[in-house]
């Protein structure tokens, strides 16, 4: 009886969507599950994409289809009328629902629901070029008990411009994308035994798991109506269910795609091959297999912590430190009160910088690690931090009436020591090592509590090397007395701290073009005179340092009213011998339909990782030719500044942050690619498809 009602289902589906083009209703009847359609961008930029959305409200009682509509319903049909030189993607929809009627599961919106098409704008297209949008749309409208067919004819006009996207329309679209599924670069694997099948589904042991369910999109495989049953094995979340009686048969064995859902409205999207499932584990063995892997993870992020302290955009701060420490000479109790406030200073730091990256992608926002850095306000006020610290450093003022960061050349103290533990964590953000890139992009996963002890163990591993200097009587032995030496270190010490401040200089340039950089140089000229004439008051008993602070502040404050509001107009790749191109998903998919070899990374100029990588690895002569020779396709996604859709494509694979390497080979699948790069292995990947 049940599989006589889903063929009369079927039927019914068949014939509207063949008559869906003819059946609208009458042109001004109220609709059930109206649409309307919204651009991100009104001015997309040529050769760039925009994204339209396509906005469902079911009225009370009502709702609509997901692609796939479980055994009684039927996805959107969309026929577009575009322009010359415009093509459109395909349609993504959110993370469905299941709702059963008469024993027939439906997988439906009956709330407000958004769907996402990206369209291409080709490159050859002039600005100001109108380029008017339309589509017909033809969607199922139900209750619990009747079927609507419903349509309407909808436009919008576009005209190529800028690309720019104002903020409130970004907030609102990246909401739109959050509530998407997410792809993620590993295989699932199924097996069939009879009349059930299980699919073994990678995903984090410690991440949170609520209402797990398989949405399938690869029809004629699962009984929709029956139940699904879920247990975790470690790494892996394992389904069971039964096949499809009515045509399940007829299945030859090839992939399963769909949408795991692991929490309310949230899920990823999955392609499942025919492999081995591994048997259930019990309750005991599952929670110390999770138990297990938090604490690798968690091993991994105080161990990025401490590299962290080889890269070179925190030894400035460590020589301010090792001035601290030689100071102290064989004071172990001062060493200990300053090791304890510099850890906690960097712990704070760090697990506030995550908190607001959790928060914000939370909110819908798709940003990544060190999104601070890509706030150019803030760089404008690490650049005059830094020109501060380099002047107090070169003897121009003294900083003993505070404690702050910069003053610890002069003086210990542990707020002083605080602040340097927070300022190293802030500057250390960019230098994300080989080991931080599965811990952070784990912590996008895992319950806020768990995340945030994760970006808690980075900040400990900045400041262990402090810690055991401290607390380990015999490594303090071998530091040196204080003395005279001290003074001329001092001065030494000015220079990585100016090359740090020459970086953030550039990087404010890059982030806010001339005017920034103008900006900066006249903020910091300012303040510079102001310092140095502070230095001579000093020396002859002037003023109090209050009264200069507030100058120094209103000269922060005026340059930050200062800078320019509007972003630059997006970079292509500069000085690169490679012949790449902006990463998008269109041109990935594009390449890799062709059956192009393709490299991509993701880079930002605020990532010393990432320019290393550069410099010795990618863009070499030998790699080049390798590429070249191979037909291998350059993508490069450019996070200098915040752009979701990067921050998409790195969630994508299981990153936070910046870098990011992917080789597709002609015929298979993504890989990931180590975090420190040679030309060898580069080369080697490329011969391997060129032959």
């Amino acid at each position: 009886m049940k599989n006589m009602v889903r063929i009369l289902w079927a039927w019914i589906a068949v014939c509207w969507a063949a008559a869906a083009p003819v059946s609208a209703q009458y042109p001004g009847a109220k609709l059930n599950v109206p649409a309307t359609l919204e651009a991100e961008s009104t001015i997309p930029k040529a050769g760039d994409m925009v994204t339209l959305a396509l906005i469902m409200r079911p009225a009370p009682t009502w709702h609509g289809y997901w692609k796939n509509g479980g055994d009684a319903g039927v996805g959107m049909q969309l026929q577009w009328s575009l322009p010359r030189g415009v093509s459109a993607g395909e349609l993504r929809y959110p993370v469905p629902q299941r709702l059963i009627i008469a024993g027939l599961m439906n997988y439906v919106y009956e709330r407000p629901y958004t769907l996402l098409v990206d369209l291409k704008i080709d490159a050859d297209i002039a600005p100001g070029t109108a380029l008017p949008i339309k589509l017909r749309g033809d969607w199922l409208a139900c209750t619990d008990k009747i079927c609507v067919p419903e349509g309407d004819d909808l436009a919008i006009n576009l005209t190529t411009g800028s690309g720019l996207i104002d903020a409130g329309t970004r907030t609102k679209f990246d909401a739109y994308r959050a509530a998407l599924p997410v792809p993620i670069n590993q295989t699932a694997r199924y097996r069939i035994d009879g009349q059930h099948i299980a699919l073994a589904i990678p995903y984090p042991a410690t991440a949170a798991l609520e209402a797990p369910y398989f949405f399938p999109l690869t029809e004629k495989i699962i009984s929709y109506s029956a139940p699904q049953s879920a247990e975790r094995r470690g790494d892996m979340v394992i389904i069971k269910t039964q096949i499809d009686a009515f045509s399940g048969d007829d299945f030859g064995g090839g992939r399963i795609g769909g949408v795991f859902q692991f929490g309310p409205g949230r899920g990823i999207i999955i392609k499942a091959v025919p492999g081995d499932i591994p048997a259930f584990a019990s309750s005991a063995a599952n929670r110390a297999s999770n138990d297990m892997s938090f604490a690798v993870i968690l091993f991994f992020a105080v161990l990025g912590g401490l590299l962290l302290n080889l890269m070179p955009c925190v030894f400035p701060i460590l020589g301010l430190k090792a001035l601290s420490l030689a100071k102290m000479g064989g004071d172990g109790r001062a060493a200990k009160r300053d090791a304890a406030a510099y850890t906690l200073g960097a712990i704070v730091t760090c697990t506030a910088l995550g908190g607001a990256l959790l928060l914000l992608r939370s909110g819908g926002e798709q940003v990544g690690w060190a999104f601070q850095l890509q706030e150019p306000r803030l760089v404008l006020l690490l650049w005059l931090l830094m020109v501060a610290v380099t002047i107090n450093l070169l003897g121009g003022f003294a900083m003993a009436p505070v404690n702050t960061a910069g003053g610890l050349a002069n003086k210990g103290g542990a707020a002083g020591a605080f602040w340097t533990g927070a300022l190293a964590a802030v500057i250390a953000t960019p230098c994300t090592g080989p080991f931080m890139a599965a811990a952070l992009g784990a912590a996008l996963l895992l319950p806020a509590a768990e995340a945030l002890l994760l970006f808690a163990g980075l900040g400990l591993g900045l400041a262990l090397p402090y810690l055991a200097i401290a607390f380990v009587p015999a490594a303090r032995r071998f530091l040196p007395k204080p003395g005279a030496w001290l003074e001329t270190f001092r001065r030494w010490m000015a220079a990585p701290m100016a090359i740090t401040a020459a970086a953030l200089l550039w990087l404010l340039w890059r982030l806010a073009g001339p005017g920034g950089l103008i900006t900066g140089l006249i903020a910091a000229l300012l303040l510079a005179v102001l310092l140095l004439w502070l230095g001579r008051t000093q020396q002859r008993g002037g003023p109090r340092f209050s009264v200069f602070a507030v100058l120094i502040a209103a000269i922060c404050a005026a340059a930050v009213i200062a800078l320019p509001k509007e972003p630059i107009a997006a970079r292509k790749p500069h000085g690169s011998i490679l012949n790449s191109e902006p990463y998008s998903e269109v041109a990935m998919a594009r390449y890799r339909a062709a059956g192009q070899p393709v490299f991509a990374y993701f880079t930002a100029d605020w990532c010393v990782t990432c320019k290393v990588n550069e410099a010795a690895a990618i863009e070499r002569a030998e790699t080049a030719a390798a590429f070249e020779k191979a037909g291998v396709k350059v993508l490069v996604g450019d996070f200098t500044r915040a752009d979701p859709g990067i921050a998409r494509a790195l969630a994508q694979y299981g990153r936070s942050g910046v870098p990011l390497y992917l080789y597709a080979p002609t015929g298979g699948d993504v890989e990931i690619l180590p975090q420190i790069l040679t030309a060898q292995m580069l080369t080697r990947l490329a011969q391997k498809d060129g032959g």
